[in-house]
């Protein structure tokens, strides 16, 4: 890994990118990670599982939380990273340059560089983000070691084009469950297909409309969608049970509990199981820190806040009582994309944004 000091930022992303970090599988990460921070005296590190933590001791009034997730989807031909020239902009590309490894390199950059920052700092890069909530690396540092989370403030790195979202929806998968009888598929007669039963389940999926919720003054966007369906043990035998996985994503002013009821009336009459459920996070835009972040990056990057669609961990400072944000480059909608590619002078714009405002007098 180059020298977090003096290494461009996007040549730290890509390098970061290039050191692959499938969600179980970061520990080559997360140990350049901390070899690194650990060069600096003014950070103390710490370190969880694969989360490295690191923070400044300066006395000041306010700290504030930094953080990012060091994992990603799995890599699909998209590694190592490569610039391009795409519509006349330079383009960084290949797996985690969006989600989330530009906003890692923006939080490591300055890390290294603001030994005195006006705000204390606990920067903090963790595991396990990208898949199921229960091994989530944030909540396991919530639950493990809560004072090392504890801030006025939070920033999350996670894509937003340079941009700040406000809170984020909530997410539910469930499995709805269809049963039949198994028998020989050349006396289908005698079975009953729990495969072909599944087409109601889809019929109600594909005539669902998604609310549009105002929280806020942010307007999210709810979704309701199959992700996966499976049945059957073999090819000459008619499936007694197919198994459709849906996935909720529910604005933030729902609960988890009413999050689950909805799903369930959705599908009444089958059987569901919720096997996955976070809570969303109200945007918090009115609180004073998060106004003048908002100010700074405004003129910085230009801009208005607007609501984060995807679940992220600002619901767990949330959680912790914490205002927290979400700002960090790369188009969300090219998060897990094969051709996921981020803009570089995106990458340098959060860093200067996100320098300022930790280096402002009056913070």
């Amino acid at each position: 890994m180059p020298d977090l000091a003096t290494a461009d930022v996007v040549a730290l992303t890509a390098a970061l990118c290039d050191i692959p970090s499938v969600s179980g599988d970061e520990a080559p990460l997360a140990d350049a990670i901390e070899t690194a921070l650990a060069a600096y005296e003014h950070l103390e590190v710490l370190r969880d599982g694969d989360a490295v933590v690191a923070r400044t001791h300066l006395g000041r009034a306010r700290r504030v939380v930094v953080a990012g997730h060091i994992d990603t989807v799995p890599v699909q031909g998209n590694l190592p990273t490569r610039t391009e020239t795409r519509d006349g902009a330079e383009v960084l590309w290949g797996r985690g340059t969006v989600d989330m490894k530009a906003g890692v390199a923006v939080a490591l950059s300055l890390a290294a560089q603001l030994a005195t920052p006006a705000w204390d700092v606990t920067w903090v890069f963790y595991d396990q983000e990208e898949v199921e909530a229960t091994r989530n690396g944030l909540g396991r540092l919530a639950r493990h070691h809560p004072e090392w989370l504890a801030a006025d403030f939070a920033v999350l790195g996670e894509p937003t084009a340079a941009q700040i979202e406000g809170g984020c929806n909530g997410t539910l998968r469930a499995e709805v469950r269809t049963h039949g009888r198994a028998a020989h598929s050349a006396r289908a007669w005698r079975g009953e297909n729990a495969i072909h039963a599944a087409a109601g389940i889809l019929t109600r999926l594909g005539s669902y409309r998604p609310a549009e919720v105002e929280v806020d003054g942010l307007v999210y966007r709810e979704g309701l969608n199959a992700v996966d369906i499976r049945g059957g043990i073999a090819m000459n035998v008619i499936p007694d049970t197919c198994v459709v996985t849906v996935n909720y994503r529910f604005a933030p002013s729902r609960s988890t509990a009413e999050a689950e009821a909805h799903v369930r009336e959705v599908f009444e009459g089958y059987d569901v199981t919720v096997t996955d459920l976070a809570a969303g996070a109200r945007p918090g835009l009115d609180a004073v820190e998060v106004a003048d972040f908002v100010a700074t990056v405004a003129a910085t990057t230009g801009g208005t806040a607007g609501p984060k669609y995807g679940w992220t961990d600002v619901a767990r400072f949330s959680e912790l009582g914490i205002p927290a944000v979400n700002f960090g480059p790369g188009d969300p909608s090219l998060a897990h994309a094969d051709d996921e590619h981020c803009p570089t002078d995106q990458i340098r714009a959060c860093a200067a944004a996100l320098a300022t405002w930790l280096t402002k007098e009056n913070a």
